[in-house]
């Protein structure tokens, strides 16, 4: 038992200090795929993202919005030619942490408290 507060000490320290990977630049411009899934149906989309604009591509519909940067790891989605009055709130985006090929993210629609959470795959 006297190794437990040393224990405790080291596993504070390589536990407690860690810090995810976010190298947000790298998915800043490209092609993603971001799958979910919804009533037992796994739903797809496409998005490509240049600095200004995203398009995106889900079943047959697609939208076009602006992008506002507010630092490298987060972002709002502003739709430009919105239908209805629910389809013109933005979403903001943040990088929570990045892999290789991937980034796990978390948004939410502007005056909204409700937070979603995925994973977007560099194509």
């Amino acid at each position: 038992m006297k190794y437990s507060p040393l224990l405790i000490l080291i596993l504070f320290f390589t536990t407690g200090c860690y810090e995810n990977t976010r190298d947000c630049k790298d998915f800043q411009e490209g092609t993603f795929i971001w799958e979910q899934e919804s009533g037992g149906k796994l739903l797809k989309t496409e998005f490509t993202r240049t600095k200004d604009f995203q398009i995106e591509r889900f079943e047959t519909k697609v939208d076009t919005s602006r992008i506002e940067w507010i630092n490298d790891c987060e972002w709002r989605v502003i739709p430009i030619d919105p239908k209805t009055n629910a389809e013109s709130r933005a979403y903001l985006f943040k990088i929570l942490s990045t892999n290789k090929d991937s980034y796990t993210f978390e948004f939410k629609q502007s005056g909204r408290d409700q937070i979603y959470k995925g994973t977007a795959v560099k194509k």
